[in-house]
């Protein structure tokens, strides 16, 4: 069942089944790794960190909303250099790829993250969050334009030659030509989506249910969303997707799939059951097995619009 996350780089992205724990699902990765023995997750995708160090965002953090959860963390974080003095020996013996989340506000930063990650042996990969604002338009995520993000993604790509992930927003009006943009600055693999920006009212209606009021929104109320995106993304780059909202099944695996992501992102289902992962990775397994599919690139979009030139999307985003 092994897939390639960065079939152009030399020694790739290699991961033994397509279901992988995205950012904020399992902290650094160590904790997780201790307990779930046989059941690992296809990879492990780390909480963003940032150059120095982040206290994160006032309380209340998390709050349950109908299917789903509406979280604002922040960027909570002891910086960088920290991050790999703690957590590094225990990436130096984990059984699964191991791919750091960066956050930046710079094009500088960004590079700098990058360029230290690329001097560490243990670390197998690179994502870059085009969630985090961008000092030099006011703070706007960078995922909000395509320059800033092609900017952001050349930056990285220079600064290493580890595979590099690009995670995309759903905020983004045209999330295509972001993806566009990205992939020609050398992306080796796009992830979509961040969480959304939302909104929940406290119980006594005299605020919001958040310390910062907007949080962002995953878990299933996402999934539609995240679909759509990747359902869009993957007719128009030829770099592998990670489907990422809302999975807790093998059922959202399979749709993910067949939307055209080559692998996909769990979180916050993650959260609650750490084993969930690996399970949906052996669950996928035995399912190829009764189905008689021994490649899981067979079940890659399945469900895409079946045109000769994959880049010109047919059916365009709904409008009402």
């Amino acid at each position: 069942m092994t897939i390639d996350l960065a079939p152009g780089r030399h020694e790739g992205l290699k991961l033994r089944h397509p279901v992988l724990v995205a950012a904020g699902g399992a902290g650094y990765g160590n904790e997780l790794l201790e307990v779930v023995a046989d059941r690992t997750p296809g990879a492990i995708i780390t909480r963003s960190v940032t150059r120095e160090a982040r206290r994160g965002n006032p309380a209340p953090r998390m709050a349950p909303v109908p299917d789903g959860l509406l979280s604002s963390v922040g960027l909570q974080n002891p910086g960088l250099d920290a991050v790999l003095r703690r957590q590094g020996p225990g990436w130096a013996s984990a059984s699964v790829p191991i791919i750091v989340s960066i956050c930046a506000e710079s094009a500088e930063d960004i590079a700098h993250l990058a360029r230290s990650l690329d001097m560490q042996p243990d670390i197998s990969g690179v994502e870059l969050n085009l969630a985090c604002p961008d000092r030099s338009r006011a703070g706007e995520p960078i995922g909000l334009d395509v320059e800033a993000s092609e900017m952001a993604t050349v930056a990285a790509r220079a600064a290493t030659d580890l595979p590099l992930i690009v995670k995309l927003t759903a905020s983004m009006p045209d999330v295509r030509s972001v993806a566009r943009a990205v992939a020609a600055a050398g992306a080796d693999a796009i992830s979509a989506i961040a969480p959304l920006a939302a909104l929940g009212i406290a119980n006594d209606r005299r605020g919001p249910q958040l310390g910062t009021a907007y949080g962002g929104l995953s878990g299933p109320a996402l999934k539609p969303i995240a679909l759509r995106v990747v359902f869009e993304v993957a007719q128009v780059v030829r770099i592998p997707v990670i489907g990422c909202g809302g999975i807790s099944s093998l059922d959202d695996v399979l749709d993910y799939l067949a939307a055209g992501a080559t692998a996909v992102g769990m979180a916050t289902a993650a959260l609650a059951d750490p084993w969930l992962p690996g399970q949906l990775g052996a669950d996928l397994a035995e399912w190829q097995r009764t189905q008689g599919i021994s490649d899981p690139r067979e079940l890659v979009g399945t469900a895409l619009p079946r045109t000769k030139d994959r880049g010109s999307l047919r059916r365009g985003p709904f409008r009402p």
